[in-house]
């Protein structure tokens, strides 16, 4: 059974009606995945979507009153969207929590009071307006910002807080795009922000696997730096004068991608401007590593730019017979493959990259 909402709010049983689903996002998550859901038990619906796990993950998340559903992983993007047309969920919104991170109760009941006040919202558009579901001001979604915690510390000033992301969505107006190696949500209606926020224990699995996940990230961020630089362009209005931190972010990343040295001009800017320097020696661990997962970005890039740029060498393929060639092959060596002759990684299970930061 779920945890009780009396502590939350005693006598409030108004809560009862605005209950939300959970989805728990894992892959190999057996060191976190237990404190995970039971953080999410305050939901009567939990549900963890496992990525073909090789750990214990699923014979620890079933030993809780959750369902546990598999699917093979394409991407983030893909994988949320997925989830959330696919895996039937009990209530009208939907929460999505990552084994990593974990919800907390002041959170939970920020969650039940947006979403009982949408209802209410809802209710008084259907007295008036005939066939609208939601009146035109009612929110479809929520960020909630995380409070990254690494070194047993909370790295509060060289991550941005707040820094947020889109967790609390309403069913069927909220779907996610692919963005580098994470995700970007497709949203249908308003969207608004919490007060309330949740930890992320960014680390939890130790620096080897934090260091060989981020080796993966950075082959994505690549490919997305050379597009952006392609195609892509610096939105000033919306860094200046951009109605929320999420628009003023995406800009300033956009920016970043089009600066010189930027694996040193993010460290500077991370410890100096940010204030890194002020959470003390996790603060300058962290943007350390940051600013060499930038080095590893641009390296990436240059590579997929001049495939010849570590060896000195142009690959060459035209002997490889008929053997298969992966996508990034070919796209590092300008190669023109038929689609047929091309490896397929989202096919079977395979090694899934945790999300990182947007």
């Amino acid at each position: 059974m779920g945890a009780k909402l009396g502590s939350l709010n005693p006598g409030k049983l108004l809560f009862a009606a605005s209950m939300f689903s959970i989805f728990i996002l894992t892959h190999n998550e057996e060191r976190d995945i237990a404190a995970c859901i039971e953080s999410a038990l305050l939901s009567d619906d939990v549900i963890v979507v496992d990525s073909c796990s090789s750990d214990r993950t699923r014979a620890i998340a079933t030993q809780y009153p959750v369902r546990f559903v598999e699917h093979p992983f394409a991407s983030h993007g893909q994988q949320r969207t997925w989830m959330l047309e696919n895996v039937p969920y009990r209530h009208d919104w939907a929460y999505i929590l990552e084994a990593d991170e974990r919800m907390t109760p002041e959170l939970f009941a920020e969650c039940l009071t947006v979403i009982a006040q949408s209802s209410a919202q809802t209710r008084n558009q259907e007295h008036t307006q005939d066939g609208q579901s939601a009146s035109p001001g009612s929110p479809v979604g929520y960020y909630v910002a995380e409070q990254v915690m690494f070194m047993g510390t909370w790295i509060r000033r060289s991550t941005q807080f707040p820094r947020y992301q889109l967790r609390l969505l309403r069913r069927g107006k909220v779907w996610f795009d692919d963005y580098g190696h994470t995700e970007r949500e497709v949203v249908d209606g308003p969207t608004a922000f919490l007060q309330a926020t949740y930890p992320h224990y960014t680390c939890s699995k130790g620096l080897s696997r934090w260091i060989e996940k981020h080796n993966r990230y950075s082959a994505d961020e690549a490919k997305e730096t050379l597009r952006q630089l392609q195609g892509g362009r610096v939105d000033w209005r919306g860094m200046v004068w951009g109605k929320s931190e999420v628009e003023r972010r995406r800009a300033l990343k956009d920016l970043s991608l089009r600066l010189p040295l930027r694996p040193l001009t993010r460290w500077l800017y991370m410890m100096l401007i940010l204030g890194g320097w002020r959470d003390g020696r996790a603060g300058l661990t962290w943007c350390t590593l940051q600013a060499f997962y930038e080095y590893l970005i641009v390296l990436k890039a240059q590579e997929l730019m001049h495939p010849e740029f570590l060896t000195g060498v142009q690959p060459s393929v035209e002997k490889a017979g008929d053997l298969p060639i992966s996508e990034d092959i070919s796209a590092s060596a300008g190669v023109a493959m038929p689609m047929g002759d091309r490896l397929s990684s989202a096919s079977v299970c395979q090694e899934v990259p945790e999300r990182t930061p947007k």
